[in-house]
């Protein structure tokens, strides 16, 4: 008998949270409060579409063409969004996980990135999943373990569950009922592949989120930058649900962009019920840019640490 295509599934349990982390790419396949779902879950056995729970390292969205330069060498990295010509999200989701640690609330999982042409550096990533009164916690760490400076970047993907179980269009209106608190101050402005080229002031804008307005004729898959960081250095996503669940998605100092994907125009069979909040260490592009790349050096590890956290009202 084989374990599920996605491994080996690690359920938390604290309180009245409940988690669900897979052998494949470290990923959160459910989390839920008092059972209701927080985020979209995925099943065992299912391709997690969508990019639903996924990390996305060593860098999260898209790198142009795939090409980019690090310190005077040229790299050339697979093209797997064939459609916009782009390399996307990284390699962390699509390999098992070795598991280091394990208890009832919580698991700690590594994975090193192979010997690839495109991105050659080795760097050894631990990801520390832990469940709490005050929700889920995620810390990310990657080490260099090599010689030469890596660049990296990272991101989280999880799909918040609107509370509604509709299918194909209707998912937007569902989403529309829901509010969404995001302080940020700068809209990047994408073009057709949705790569940056630019930013723009939200004020006066539909991309301006910092009253909590509901997603009525808001039809994302943008980011947000010039976060605003608490004094405790967290930047913070709120989403409100029409049932009264408020889901707070929250990142540490090095989180620096959020990417809003309310999955507008996805194809019905695989579009989540629900709207993705990502918090990021770098938007698109990063590796290309420069903007907000993390550059890790030999023996160095960079940390981040994101946390999801419920209340029922």
């Amino acid at each position: 008998m084989f374990p599920p295509r996605t491994g080996q599934q690690y359920h938390l349990v604290f309180g009245r949270y409940e988690a669900t982390v897979t052998e494949q790419g470290a990923a959160l396949r459910s989390l839920t409060l008092d059972g209701k779902d927080i985020i979209v879950p995925f099943d065992e056995d299912d391709i997690p579409n969508c990019c639903r729970g996924q990390l996305l390292i060593p860098f999260p969205n898209r790198i142009e063409d795939g090409e980019y330069e690090f310190e005077g060498t040229q790299y050339v990295l697979p093209i797997d969004e064939h459609e916009r010509h782009n390399a996307i999200h990284g390699y962390g989701y699509r390999a098992y996980w070795t598991r280091l640690a394990r208890t009832d609330n919580s698991v700690n999982l590594q994975w090193r990135a192979p010997a690839l042409e495109g991105y050659p550096f080795d760097v050894v990533v631990t990801a520390d999943y832990r469940l709490d009164e005050y929700g889920l916690s995620l810390t990310l760490s990657a080490l260099n373990n090599g010689s030469t400076d890596a660049p990296w970047a990272a991101a989280m993907h999880p799909w918040l569950a609107n509370g509604r179980h509709s299918t194909g269009d209707a998912i937007e209106q569902d989403n529309a009922e829901c509010h969404l608190r995001v302080q940020a101050d700068t809209h990047v402005v994408a073009d057709d592949r949705l790569l940056p080229r630019g930013t723009e002031p939200v004020d006066g804008t539909i991309y301006d989120l910092r009253d909590n307005p509901t997603l009525e004729g808001r039809p994302f898959d943008d980011a947000w930058t010039d976060l605003h960081h608490d004094e405790d250095g967290n930047a913070s996503a709120v989403f409100t649900r029409p049932d009264g669940m408020t889901i707070t998605v929250s990142g540490g100092p090095t989180i620096t962009s959020l990417q809003v994907c309310t999955g507008t125009g996805f194809p019905e069979a695989i579009r989540p019920q629900g709207v993705a909040v990502e918090p990021q260490t770098a938007y698109a592009n990063a590796f290309r840019s420069g903007k907000d790349l993390i550059v890790i050096k030999p023996g160095d590890t960079s940390v981040t640490s994101i946390r999801i956290s419920a209340e029922q009202r």
